[in-house]
């Protein structure tokens, strides 16, 4: 006679390795490395940079 499974841990453990597996694949699609992000934020900072050094500095209509 086999012994009998309880199953509510057993749905309990299946639903748990199915997020662990969602997560995972997450991780690979989504994520990105600390370097990765820190070199994205600076280029972001020289674009605005470069954007802001290139504005005219032209005299509004109601400073006269």
């Amino acid at each position: 006679m086999t012994t009998p499974i309880n199953l509510n841990k057993a749905r309990k453990a299946k639903a748990k390795a199915d997020a662990e597996q969602r997560a995972k694949e997450n991780r690979t699609k989504f994520g990105r490395t600390k370097p990765e992000k820190k070199l994205e934020a600076a280029k972001a900072e020289k674009q605005a940079r470069l954007t802001d050094a290139h504005k005219l500095d032209r005299p509004r209509p109601e400073d006269g």
